[in-house]
């Protein structure tokens, strides 16, 4: 990756519907709207004649799905799909996504956002019990206890019910049967989940672009702890997990992760960033000629820094869009002029000039460091940093692929120290106040920034599962 942000996990999406319909090229074209959630690869499994058919790959959903597979699978009434960024488990063809499983009870297909905090815990009694692993994430134990609880049961929703009961962390899952569609989100509402409606179909997916990709209409948000179960007549029930309690949407949902246009617990991220650069200018009010955002996390919180304090806003950079996630460096070239390649600056704009730059964090300080000196090279007169997110120093347990707070920047310096690392004029903050103002009726999960999680979580490093596979 060569312009170093912050990377979630994944997406999901699924859709059923009582008559046929273009299952699965609809969810190919939604899984392009969710394609930031993950690049890696992508899947999408449905039922032809009552068996389960899936097609996964390795790199973006128009690399993965050809036309002719599209036409192919044209008609389905059921179908679920994922894009992946690896938390837990190598970038591999083995740990794509949706995770199928075939059992004379039942036959399901799986797709997963977020990280199991007790996941070790549970492959390890699993494998002592026998079973085998054919991945390495956490996603697979999901589809083995969804099956122990269908032979003990009988009855799928319950069998879901008493599978997630028995997890802990973060999970936005949707499952699909050869009749039913079914999604949950974790007691605490980690990751995104949405329902929505497309004619007589029902939807469910990671955010709400993925519906206004369709055209279809937004229902409402999946609860935290809830299990919303749809089979192929049109019936809707729903279920409650234990324990369930509103209390850890990812804040960096608002700060980087979604886009822009999708609307999360019912709040704009669009408003939510906008809110954010008004905060950093009352916070901090500074002088400056132009109001410049990062493209593209920090150009809505930009756009607010610029309407709270009348400076006029302005772009510092062009973004190359033709560099992608295949994107491999030239072995002579040296890494750290990759963020060139990505952003080049706009000297018209910036030459002899104070310059305001917004961005949404800092993690390491390399790629901010590199832009600075971009700023500065093309003739900026001052720059002045202003990151639309508390300093990040702490590990995420659910589905950041932060797990070292070593390599946290905010973890040997203070504000003064990084600002002249990365050779600022002057940095500021947005403070955990300011954040939580942002949305005032949500509970954020603030763990990377506070220490403070809003569930237990257990130390565990994202290849914990490749090393220990050969002893499985």
């Amino acid at each position: 990756m060569i312009y170093r942000k912050l990377k979630e996990e994944c997406g999901v999406f699924g859709i059923i519907s009582p008559r046929p319909i273009p299952a699965v090229p609809f969810t190919a074209s939604a899984l392009i709207a969710l394609q930031h959630r993950g690049e890696e690869s992508a899947g999408i499994a449905t039922f032809a004649d009552g068996a389960l058919k899936c097609k996964k790959g390795m790199g973006l959903v128009s690399e993965v799905f050809s036309s002719d597979y599209l036409e192919f699978a044209a008609s389905a009434k059921v179908a679920v799909g994922h894009v992946r960024y690896s938390t837990t488990g190598s970038c591999n063809i083995e740990n794509a996504q949706p995770i199928e499983t075939v059992h004379s009870k039942i036959s399901l297909a799986l797709a997963h956002n977020g990280n199991l905090t007790n996941s070790a815990q549970i492959r390890r009694d699993l494998v002592q019990s026998g079973m085998i692993m054919h991945t390495t994430n956490d996603t697979e134990i999901l589809n083995i206890l969804i099956v122990r609880n269908m032979i003990e049961t009988g009855d799928l929703e319950r069998a879901i019910v008493n599978a997630m009961n028995f997890v802990e962390g973060a999970f936005s899952i949707v499952i699909a049967t050869k009749d039913k569609l079914i999604a949950v989100r974790d007691r605490n509402g980690f990751k995104p989940l949405c329902m929505g409606k497309l004619d007589d179909a029902v939807i469910f997916a990671s955010e709400t672009c993925a519906l206004d990709a369709l055209g279809a209409e937004f229902v409402r948000d999946v609860k935290a702890g809830e299990v919303v179960s749809c089979d192929l007549k049109g019936n809707v029930n729903t279920y409650m997990l234990n324990n369930a309690s509103q209390s850890g949407l990812c804040a960096f949902e608002f700060i980087y992760f979604s886009r822009p246009d999708s609307v999360i617990d019912g709040i704009s991220v669009y408003k939510a960033r906008e809110a954010m650069g008004k905060a950093l200018y009352e916070q901090r009010p500074t002088e400056a000629d132009y109001v410049c955002g990062v493209p593209d996390s920090g150009l809505a919180a930009a756009q607010g820094y610029s309407q709270a304090s009348g400076i006029p806003l302005a772009p510092a950079f062009v973004k190359n869009k033709y560099v992608g996630r295949s994107f491999i460096l030239p072995d002579q070239v040296k890494r750290e002029n990759a963020v060139n390649i990505k952003l080049n600056p706009i000297r018209s704009t910036v030459e002899g000039k104070r310059i305001i730059l917004i961005d949404d964090s800092i993690v390491r300080s390399t790629t901010s460091t590199r832009i600075i000196k971009m700023l500065r090279k093309a003739g900026a007169k001052e720059v002045h940093m202003r990151i639309s997110s508390p300093p990040f120093k702490y590990e995420c347990y659910f589905g950041t692929d932060i797990d070292d707070r070593d390599k946290l920047v905010a973890n040997h310096y203070d504000v003064d120290g990084i600002c002249k690392k990365i050779g600022a004029d002057s940095l500021e903050y947005l403070s955990i106040d300011n954040l939580k103002a942002v949305a005032p009726k949500t509970s954020f999960c603030l763990g990377c920034f506070t220490g403070d999680y809003p569930a237990p979580v257990t130390p565990m490093l994202k290849h914990t599962f490749d090393e220990t596979r050969t002893n499985d």
